[in-house]
């Protein structure tokens, strides 16, 4: 790897940590390629696991022989990272960024993998969940680590929901976005998944629902859960065209909770016994 030490944040490669915005870096005209950034050493070490390969580097030029060393050794054991440039900077410089420390001692720009199809992030899939429209980078990070935790399979998206590579919905789940299978789904969602050999419950309050414990939704072997937005819900037509429609009972006058609250207790009592 090469240290390259930088002076100001407007130095060459500092452009993809400073200057870049989300959908700048998914489809980065600099290098041709899809880009995201991974924060501190903890996460870096998990997508690296993943199979993510790294692209650059930043860190504070104390932190060489500190928080960043067992990454950058990580990194030297991977095959041609030769050449991968380790921007060191000091702390007034990187406050820049963010405005803040650099609390989390190194950054990482990795490439992106091409997204699986559906068929092959459901082959061997039993609990999956659909997240419909949900745009809170905090809510798809926390969704993320309940699924990675509680046994979800794989994790589908429709396009209008946030890219679960942004940098806060990755520092939010603690790098288990890159523990569980995703991709993104579009059009009739339930068709697709009933075509898969799903069956699909929409998480939604309706006069037709049942509540999460029915005894027949563990039964299912193949179930897909549909999680909406965090104010409107599910859109009408996934509710509708849903297999069941499913509630969380509530107490004390809540009508519902926080999506990434709901998928939590949802992924726990209908995970695959």
């Amino acid at each position: 790897m090469k240290i390259c030490r930088i002076q100001s944040l407007e130095d060459p490669g500092m452009e993809v940590y400073a200057k870049l915005t989300e959908a700048q870096l998914a489809d980065n005209k600099l290098s041709g390629r899809g880009l995201f950034i991974a924060e501190s050493g903890k996460v870096i070490h998990v997508a690296l696991q993943a199979g993510y390969r790294p692209v650059s580097l930043l860190t504070e030029a104390k932190h060489l022989q500190g928080y960043a060393a067992e990454v950058l050794h990580e990194i030297e054991q991977l095959p041609d990272t030769e050449d991968l440039p380790v921007y060191v900077g000091e702390r007034e410089v990187l406050n820049g960024i963010t405005g803040y420390p650099l609390t989390r001692s190194v950054l990482c720009a990795m490439e992106r993998k091409p997204h699986p199809s559906l068929e092959e992030v459901l082959r061997e899939a039993h609990r999956v969940v659909v997240i419909h429209g949900v745009v809170d980078t905090t809510n798809i990070g926390a969704i993320f680590r309940s699924a990675a935790a509680l046994g979800v399979d794989a994790v589908l998206l429709t396009p209008d929901s946030c890219d679960p590579l942004n940098r806060r919905a990755v520092r939010v789940s603690m790098g288990n976005i890159f523990l569980v299978n995703w991709t993104w789904i579009s059009g009739n969602v339930s068709a697709q998944l009933h075509e898969l050999g799903f069956t699909t419950a929409a998480m939604a309050l309706s006069d037709d629902s049942i509540p999460l414990d029915a005894p027949q939704l563990k039964t299912i072997d193949r179930l897909a859960l549909l999680m909406g937005t965090e104010g409107d819900g599910l859109p009408h037509e996934a509710i509708q065209e849903a297999d069941y429609v499913v509630r969380i009972p509530m107490h004390n006058g809540v009508d519902s909770l926080n999506v990434a609250a709901a998928s939590a207790v949802a992924f726990w009592e209908l995970r695959k016994r």
